[in-house]
Formats: C-alpha cells, sequence, structure tokens
C-alpha cells in the first residue's frame, strides 16, 4: 500500500440503513432513573424499533420493570418491549402480568428462562409454572397476539449440555411462536457469523439480531462474561490497560471497539442491531451515528 492508494475510511458514507433497538434496566434510584430517562431522550431520535427493559434475577424486578416499560409507551413515541421470565411465578401469574402489559398498550415481550436469584444456583421451575422459554413463549401467544424476541447463545448457554442442544432449544423457541432471537453480548464477528451459520443448517430463518455490549468498565465486563459463556479476546484487555483512571480515553476506545465490531457485522450484510446501553446513551448513539444513522430533530424532545 502507498500513500496514493485510494482506501476509503472504514466509515465513509455509509447508507443509513441499519435498523437498531436498546435495552434499559429499571432504575433502583432517583438519581439512576434520570440517568435512565436522560439516555431514552438521546435515544429516541434514532428512532429505534422498539427499547425493552430487563427483568432481575428471580422476577425481582417486576414492578420497576412494569412501571418503566409501562412509562415509556405512555409517554414516549417508542415502541416498549418488556422482558419477562419463567423463575418464580406459576403460568397464571404470567398470565396476569402479561396482560397487564397488553391492558398498558406493550405488544411486545422479550421471552426468557431467567436466572435463579441466587448468583451461581440452579434454575428450577415453579410447580405451576413454566419449564423454559419455549413453553413461556407458547403460552403467551395463546393469551394475547404478542411480539416476541428470545435469546439467542452464538458461543452456547453456559447451562447446556452440548451446542447442538442450545440450537435445538433455540429453534423450540422460534416454532413456538418468537419473531427473531438476540443474541448474548460477543467480541468478534466470526463468534456471529459462525453461529448464524449453524442456525441456518438447523433450519432456522428467523432473525438472529446481535447484541452489542460497548465496554463502559472492563473488569465488570470480565465478570459479566464468564457467567454467559462469552470469549474476551486477549487483545481488549490490552487495550485497556492503564485506562482505570482516564474515563474519556477509555469511553474512546469502547467506542471504537464496538463500533468496529458493528463495521465488520455490517459488512457481513448484518443490518439489525440490539445495543445493551447499561442506561448510558453515549457510546450507543456515537456508534449508531458512525453506521451512518441520523437522529430525527422532531423527536429530540418527544421522550
Amino acid at each position: 500500500m502507498t500513500l496514493n492508494d485510494p482506501v476509503a475510511p472504514l466509515y465513509a458514507d455509509l447508507a443509513g440503513d441499519c435498523h437498531v433497538s436498546f435495552e434499559f434496566f429499571p432504575p433502583k434510584t432517583e438519581k439512576m432513573e434520570a440517568q435512565l430517562w436522560s439516555a431514552i431522550e438521546t435515544l429516541t431520535p434514532l428512532q429505534p424499533k422498539f427499547v425493552s427493559v430487563t427483568y432481575g434475577a428471580g422476577g425481582s424486578t417486576r414492578e420497576r420493570t412494569h412501571n418503566t416499560v409501562a412509562r415509556i409507551a405512555r409517554e414516549t413515541p417508542l415502541a416498549a418491549a418488556a422482558h419477562l421470565t419463567c423463575v418464580g411465578a406459576s403460568k397464571a401469574e404470567i398470565g396476569e402480568i402479561a396482560d397487564a402489559y397488553w391492558d398498558a398498550g406493550v405488544r411486545h415481550i422479550v421471552a426468557l428462562r431467567g436466572d435463579p436469584p441466587e448468583v451461581g444456583g440452579t434454575f428450577e421451575p415453579h410447580p405451576d409454572g413454566y419449564k423454559g422459554a419455549a413453553e413461556l413463549v407458547e403460552g403467551l401467544m395463546q393469551r394475547h397476539p404478542f411480539e416476541i424476541s428470545v435469546s439467542a447463545y452464538p458461543e452456547v448457554h453456559p447451562e447446556a449440555a452440548s451446542a447442538q442442544s442450545d440450537l435445538d432449544n433455540l429453534k423450540r423457541k422460534l416454532d413456538a411462536g418468537a419473531t427473531r432471537a438476540i443474541t448474548q453480548f460477543f467480541f468478534t464477528p466470526d463468534a456471529y457469523f459462525r453461529f448464524l451459520d449453524k442456525t441456518l443448517a438447523a433450519g432456522i430463518t428467523a432473525d438472529i439480531v446481535p447484541g452489542i455490549m460497548p465496554v463502559s468498565n472492563f473488569a465488570a465486563t470480565q465478570r459479566m462474561a464468564a457467567m454467559c459463556n462469552t470469549q474476551v479476546p486477549s487483545w481488549m484487555g490490552r487495550l485497556f490497560e492503564g485506562l482505570d483512571d482516564h474515563p474519556a480515553s477509555r469511553q474512546l476506545v469502547s467506542a471504537t471497539i464496538a463500533a468496529e465490531l458493528c463495521r465488520s457485522l455490517y459488512g457481513g450484510g448484518v443490518r439489525d442491531f440490539h445495543f445493551y446501553t447499561l442506561n448510558r446513551a453515549e457510546l450507543s448513539f456515537a456508534i449508531c451515528h458512525l453506521l451512518g444513522l441520523r437522529a430525527n430533530i422532531s423527536l429530540e424532545t418527544a421522550a
């Protein structure tokens, strides 16, 4: 390569033909609530397909999740999706929760088996509950015609007996009526594309949307990755070395890593991205901007 070679910048003149969605978690304090709504206000002009709100382990945030989702549906132009799990609830209780969401105008559920209340614990179905996400999807579809998203694990769910059994479980969830799968976060394009090849070979034709998590805290990310069987490349740790006391530089490095991942996925044909925002807007907004999305000014104060 010479200095005169016409090499276009990675992000030059992208078509802006991506679709995005954002995930938030329900706030615990007034300060966290202010941060959440600031993030929602910032990201709303990007016109996401939907925004979702998580559900704590063992259903521990049930009321806060419902209140947050209902407020988004009530006060913003966004399509709100509520996470719902099988943990610690009977089929009747889950049915009541689903009815309450439907009555609040929520038409999209992210249906998950869910984590046990204790870290490292084993999932035990409620005696009168659903045994897993596939049954939950089926039960929700019998209740109301929800749009339903489910989870997928490119690097295999940590509790799966094998990669094949994990793939079989994903197919059951989609065959039960789910619209799409959203992946657990990952850090290399190959992890996603290898998984996509496997889903296609298994006869899965539903959208497999990559879940993107910009790394704002590397140590915390390592802990989360270990819990969900996500591989963290060694080069990533080296890039964050020495940045603990330099938050602005850490943000730049984080945005660069996540944007490069998204650009590689885009180059492979991906046009849908789901961002795990951790209730912060800046990194997700910057990455979307690099991907060619532009804010709709008329929506900037809508939230």
